[in-house]
Order: structure tokens, then C-alpha cells, then sequence
């Protein structure tokens, strides 16, 4: 009984990591872009793949289904670069935590036409060759799925403290807000004062000049 809510832990844990690496398809119209942020934690591996989905099944190509993407850090450093190109990949170890972006942009072209995009972009466990890790340990099935368990959970307990780093940092951030807005708000209620005494200083002249007239 214990085993096997253990193996299904396991499914589950497993089948959650396969909807969170699952990858998207969108599309993009000549002319424009469009972005997708991934929130990275540092000294995390991250793996993409991106391709143009062929309209016309059987034909090859059009010219016009080219596109461009750059993938940059939070603080806009490039990882990568790609110039009309119908697909590709890429893949760098994280230096900084935070949101990368990988911005998608069509080229030019008359009559506008809409380019479908495929998109796959795994980090962390997610971003594991597992087919790999099992060839080049010679293990048995059970024992790949104890492996990527052990690497899920190390990643769900880096992320737990990640996102409690990113809490504090937001609390700070929420706090500095507060204390600026406060002392905004005191800083416009004597300027409002000020101005209402200054107008009822200057009415009161002017009626003390209209009873001497």
C-alpha cells in the first residue's frame, strides 16, 4: 500500500513537471513582436526550442515565415541571437535570477501575414536530457524515476527559497512605497496649507483695501 502511494507521488509529481515544461504555439504578425518572460533562478540550466509551424503541410516553407528572436537577462545582457531564421535553439546556465525574455519578431511583409510559432522553453529540472541521464547510467526504469524525483524535490525546495527571497524583496519594495507615499502625501497637504492661508491672507488684504477706499 505504501509503495504504491509512493509510485503515485511520483506520477503525479512527474506529470505536473510535464505540464509546467509543456511548450506553446502562438502566432505573430509581419511587422510585430511579441515576448515571453520566464522567471529563471540563477545557476539554473535553461533549454529552448522554437520553430515555424509549416501552413501548408507538404510544401516547403514561404519566405515570408522567417523571424528574429533575441533572449535577454534581467539586466538585458543577450543569450542568444537569431536573424530570419525559420527555427532553432538555445541553451545557457542563468548568472542572474529573475525574468528573462524572449522576444519573437516577424519580418516585414506585404500583404501582412500571421507566422505560427512553435515554442518550447524548460529551466531547471524540466530542462534535464533524462533519455541521456539513462543511457549513461545504465539504470533501470524505477531507479531514472527515484532520479528525477530527487531532482524535483532539490528544485521545489530551491524554489520555495527563491520565492521567499523574492517575497522579502517585494516586502521591502511595498514598504519603501508606503514610506514615499506617506511623505508625499504630508508634503501635499502643507503645500495645500500653504496655499489656502496664502489666498486667505491675500482676501483679507484686499477687503481691508476696499473698506479704507
Amino acid at each position: 500500500m505504501e509503495l504504491q502511494k509512493f509510485l503515485l507521488s511520483i506520477l503525479l509529481l512527474l506529470g505536473f513537471l510535464s505540464i509546467i515544461a509543456q511548450s506553446i504555439r502562438f502566432e505573430i504578425e509581419s511587422g510585430y513582436t511579441k515576448c515571453i518572460a520566464e522567471d529563471i533562478k540563477s545557476n539554473s540550466m535553461t533549454v529552448g526550442h522554437y520553430s515555424v509551424v509549416n501552413p501548408s503541410q507538404g510544401h516547403p516553407l514561404p519566405e515570408s515565415h522567417k523571424i528574429t528572436l533575441r533572449v535577454t537577462s534581467v539586466s538585458g545582457n543577450s543569450h542568444h541571437y537569431a536573424d530570419h531564421v525559420q527555427s532553432g535553439q538555445f541553451a545557457f546556465q542563468a548568472i542572474e535570477g529573475g525574468d528573462y525574455m524572449a522576444c519573437f519578431f516577424a519580418i516585414d511583409h506585404h500583404p501582412r501575414v500571421k507566422i505560427p510559432v512553435e515554442f518550447d522553453w524548460r529551466s531547471g529540472v524540466a530542462a534535464k536530457d533524462w533519455s541521456t541521464v539513462a543511457k549513461k547510467g545504465s539504470v533501470d526504469a524505477m531507479e531514472l524515476e527515484l532520479k528525477k524525483l530527487t531532482d524535483a524535490v532539490t528544485s521545489i525546495h530551491e524554489e520555495m527559497f527563491y520565492l521567499r527571497e523574492r517575497e522579502q524583496d517585494m516586502q521591502q519594495l511595498n514598504n519603501k512605497t508606503n514610506s514615499r507615499m506617506a511623505l508625499l502625501s504630508f508634503v501635499s497637504l502643507f503645500v495645500c496649507l500653504s496655499v489656502a492661508g496664502l489666498q486667505l491672507w491675500h482676501l483679507k488684504s484686499f477687503f481691508e483695501k476696499k473698506k479704507l477706499i
